[in-house]
């Protein structure tokens, strides 16, 4: 990294990364008896991590649900993590949830008994306690239209950022876009002509509201502009821009 003090790359544990992939989702599949439904705008979520989910009265799921021994079929729903910003590989995450469907009041109420995560780090099972426990990064439901803003609005302050990144990390990229934020910090991603990689820029305390970001990320900006600017950023000036 540019600056020493970003050594520290602090992110959210597992149980509030899975929680927070969750809550953000406005789709999900489910699979349950061998009938598989794609669902969008149907499911809400409890305090303790369980899912509710609205189905029409001719749906398989609800049909499964009803006629299975003890009304609890065995399910998996899945739930993608996509990055609102246009990059390569937009998916940042996929939660998986194996568990068991009840009938509560005519919808359907899901109880986990695995909880798996997937990140470009790899696969994680995610402790059930810890998962009932955890709540969304508080950030989750922001984190969208911070993120199109910053890239849209403040293509200048990314450019600025990328000079705490080091010069090995930028060698020869032809883009950066802001990839996610969250309390802990902000993740940029590097597109080169046939690869990509990511790199996160940690923020010196956790921030729990956008007010808080907000100065999170003058902190940054502050330290990128204090810091020099790495001869690899000479990807952002072509030769027809000039």
């Amino acid at each position: 990294m540019g600056d020493g003090s970003h050594s520290w790359t602090a992110a959210p544990a597992a149980a509030e990364r899975a929680r927070s992939v969750l809550a953000a989702a406005w789709s999900c599949s489910v699979t349950a008896e061998g009938a598989r439904e794609e669902l969008v705008g149907a499911h809400t979520v409890t305090e303790d991590g369980r899912v509710l989910v609205d189905v029409p009265g001719d749906s398989a799921l609800l049909a499964a649900a009803i006629c299975a021994p003890r009304g609890e079929p065995s399910a998996v729903l899945e739930f993608a993590d996509v990055a609102p910003v246009p990059v390569r590989d937009r998916i940042r995450a996929r939660l998986w949830l194996a568990g068991w469907f009840s009938v509560e009041e005519g919808r359907l109420a899901f109880r986990a008994t695995r909880v798996v995560l997937r990140q470009p780090s790899g696969a994680v099972v995610v402790d059930l306690d810890d998962f009932a426990a955890a709540t969304p990064d508080p950030l989750t439901t922001a984190e969208a239209r911070l993120l199109t803003h910053l890239a849209d609005c403040h293509a200048d302050a990314v450019e600025r950022l990328t000079r705490l990144v080091g010069s090995d990390s930028l060698h020869g990229a032809v883009r950066v876009q802001p990839l996610a934020v969250d309390r802990h910090g902000l993740t940029l991603r590097i597109e080169r002509a046939r690869a990509h990689g990511d790199v996160r820029l940690a923020f010196h305390t956790p921030a729990d509201d956008v007010a808080q970001l907000t100065e999170r990320m003058h902190v940054l900006l502050s330290q990128a502009t204090a810091a020099s600017c790495p001869r690899a950023l000479q990807w952002q000036r072509t030769d027809g821009d000039r």
